[in-house]
């Protein structure tokens, strides 16, 4: 059989299992809280346009509102400044939306410090465990962070001192950005920098240095627990918006099963 043969046949008999990343999205999807002066998006929202009545008879349709950050989202190049003259979400290259993936999990660093950032120590002592990072690869970062999805001021974790939620230090992030063959980098929380990133130099640095490389960054993933650390392979499906800066993803991993 060919190799795509060899896929559809596990998956049909059940050697391959299909799991979803992705977090179930409507209005009561936590979202990003930017400070004054800035604008924030438009949270998720769903109308009714008709329901098997008159403005409808046989069918069912609704009109959707929502910012294109919202929920488990990819972020493209041209969202950030340092990728303005990159690639908008529907120039994406579809072979890197498809790839390995491996689970790098932090989730007791989180849990002891919601602010703990991952430092190039961090990704280097994981390769010497567990083998280089495969080219054209996913990096997901796993903290645990996913079990407050159900709740807005959980998943930011906001005070007055700002949002307490686990990332990287700007020196990983260019790491990351520059020394890696990958395609992209995942995370539970509600944006690929963590919650204080503002006071890093340069200010949200995984956003600076990852989408001025032309690498790609998704967020608000669930259910990477139920992944292996490596041996996956991600799809990562956006909605192909012409000009868009990112757009709501679906996420799904394919798991051989032991």
């Amino acid at each position: 059989m060919s190799p795509v043969q060899n896929v559809l046949a596990s998956l049909a008999t059940g050697a391959v299992e299909v799991l979803d990343l992705t977090a179930p999205l409507s209005s009561d999807t936590p979202t990003l809280v930017l400070p004054e002066p800035f604008a924030n998006l438009i949270d998720f929202s769903i109308d009714e346009v008709s329901a098997y009545n008159e403005p409808g008879p046989f069918w069912k349709h609704h009109n959707i509102h929502t910012g294109e950050h919202i929920g488990t989202h990819i972020d493209a190049p041209i969202h950030w400044i340092s990728g303005r003259e990159g690639k908008d979400v529907s120039q994406l290259d579809p072979a890197r939306l498809v790839g390995p993936a491996v689970v790098l999990d932090f989730s007791a660093e989180a849990a002891a410090d919601p602010d703990f950032l991952i430092d190039i120590s961090h990704l280097v002592d994981w390769q010497e465990e567990h083998g280089a990072f495969p080219a054209n690869s996913w990096l997901l970062f796993r903290t645990g962070w996913d079990q407050y999805g159900h709740d807005q001021q959980a998943f930011l974790n906001l005070d007055e001192d700002g949002s307490h939620t686990p990332g990287f230090t700007a020196e990983c992030a260019k790491w990351i950005a520059e020394e890696l063959k990958i395609s992209g980098i995942g995370v539970e929380t509600v944006g690929i920098d963590a919650g204080n990133a503002g006071a890093l130099n340069p200010p949200f640095p995984m956003h600076y240095f990852l989408l001025g490389a032309d690498k790609y960054g998704i967020t608000s993933l669930k259910n990477l627990d139920k992944l292996p650390t490596h041996g996956a392979m991600i799809v990562v499906a956006p909605l192909p918006i012409v000009g868009g800066t990112g757009a709501p993803t679906r996420v799904l991993a394919m798991v051989g099963k032991s």
